[in-house]
């Protein structure tokens, strides 16, 4: 039915359920003890009746105030009774006349809960079963007879156990429940689970819409999936707008440089080299290089053509660390790599990883005096790369904005080399794309120390 379509309603129908299911098994499962008081069959009344009249016939000749005439009853009783059974009677007085003293008792606790012979009634203790009160007339006095005998249905010592103990039959109601309170978990979590996956799909910039999200679980979850999917066709949208922007901004700026650079050069050969037109040729080259830097971000950013790959750290950095072992002899700068590089697989975006190291070595060389040192160290669960220079650095208070786009440092470490402040904002993208972090920190060098920590794929 579409009301039990709420999740309201299906918390609240299994826990009314349970409430109820609990209160029928406390009311009617001890009514199912076989050690109860029972009334006994019309069949099983015959026989006790008939036996109470052979008894009374037998003992009506017996004298009541004759020497131990209660003797003489039990001789009666023993004539009568079958094997395995025990006959007692009790007088008007409650003497209990009989040869089984060792179960006196439970005929006093029998005698009390039945001592009507209008309506006999049955009680089972242990193995053995007592019925009656069966009347039996002697000397113009009301007589009692109750048989013992083995128990007909004998109820299992298990089933006692849980009669005994109220606490473990709401532990079994609470177990006969569980089916249902298992069901409403997992029609709870089952679609909670999904929406997390789809989270973490849009997390690593997957923004296609899911429509099992509006068709599975209660009518809350797929209403929350429709608004999920509305809001990544939101996204997408942006997405898209901010891409066809950032390409009209690139074709728009570069159609202007263009023309610049073209007349840089015209004028170069008209006057020749001067202050002013080698100052005008020199911030062109820095507007294209940032043009360029932050096209590369955006698409980096906003577009995921490139697929994962399982990739050893050995095979993946060894091209890269071998470019700069030879970009440092060029330059005459020492380049040091303190740990060989290992066989520690990971899950990455190769050629953007690869692009975002080489970009952080590049900045090392471009930055230090005479020495750079690349450090890699295989912990548990992750891969901690370090990469330090002894240049200036940065202050400390401005290592953990550095990373953020055209952020420039107070000493301007980027305009003096050029630099178009977007390097690191790449670095940063392309290693959080891996799951991965990044920081700067204060070198032992003296210069700047750039940690990435990458997760082990196991």
């Amino acid at each position: 039915m579409w009301i039990f379509d709420r999740l309201t309603i299906r918390i609240f129908t299994i826990f009314l359920f349970t409430v109820a299911l609990f209160l029928m098994l406390a009311m009617l499962v001890p009514n199912f003890d076989s050690r109860n008081l029972t009334y006994l069959a019309n069949k099983e009344e015959e026989i006790g009746n008939k036996l109470a009249k052979q008894i009374e016939k037998d003992i009506v000749n017996i004298p009541k105030n004759s020497f131990r005439w209660w003797m003489r009853f039990i001789v009666v009783m023993d004539t009568y009774q079958k094997p395995g059974q025990f006959l007692f009677i009790i007088t008007p007085n409650d003497q209990i006349i009989t040869a089984d003293s060792s179960n006196i008792d439970i005929v006093k606790n029998f005698n009390e809960k039945s001592h009507d012979v209008d309506d006999p009634a049955k009680k089972i203790y242990d193995s053995q079963e007592i019925i009656g009160p069966f009347l039996i007339h002697y000397n113009n006095e009301r007589y009692q007879l109750y048989i013992l005998q083995p128990a007909s249905d004998i109820q299992s010592q298990f089933v006692n156990f849980i009669f005994d103990h109220p606490f473990l039959l709401l532990s079994l109601t609470m177990l006969a429940s569980s089916p249902f309170l298992l069901w409403l978990s997992w029609s709870i979590a089952k679609p909670a689970r999904r929406l997390k996956h789809v989270a973490d799909q849009v997390a690593k910039g997957n923004l296609q819409e899911w429509s099992d999200l509006e068709k599975m679980g209660s009518s809350e979850y797929k209403a929350t999936g429709a608004s999920f999917n509305h809001m990544l066709r939101e996204l997408k949208r942006m997405q898209e707008l901010q891409k066809q922007l950032l390409s009209d901004i690139s074709h728009e700026l570069r159609t202007p440089l263009t023309r610049l650079q073209l007349a840089t050069s015209l004028l170069r050969r008209k006057q020749g080299e001067s202050k002013e037109v080698e100052r005008i040729n020199s911030e062109a080259l820095k507007l294209d290089s940032m043009i360029g830097d932050l096209l590369s971000l955006a698409r980096k950013q906003y577009e995921n053509n490139e697929i994962r790959e399982l990739k050893q750290i050995g095979v993946l950095f060894k091209p890269v660390l071998d470019n700069a072992i030879f970009e440092a002899e060029q330059i005459g700068k020492k380049f040091s790599i303190n740990h060989p590089l290992t066989n520690t697989t990971i899950l990455c975006y190769p050629v953007a990883l690869c692009s975002a190291l080489e970009n952080v070595i590049r900045n090392a060389f471009r930055y230090s005096d005479s020495e750079v040192e690349i450090n890699f160290v295989v912990e548990q669960q992750h891969i901690l790369i370090t990469i330090d220079d002894d240049g200036p650095g940065v202050p400390s208070n401005e290592l953990e904005q550095i990373f953020r786009p055209f952020y420039r440092t107070s000493e301007a470490r980027d305009r003096e080399s050029g630099g178009t402040g977007l390097g690191l904002a790449i670095v940063f993208n392309s290693i959080t794309r891996d799951m991965g972090t990044v920081k700067a920190e204060k070198s032992h060098l003296g210069g700047l120390r750039i940690v990435i920590v990458l997760p082990i794929h196991h």
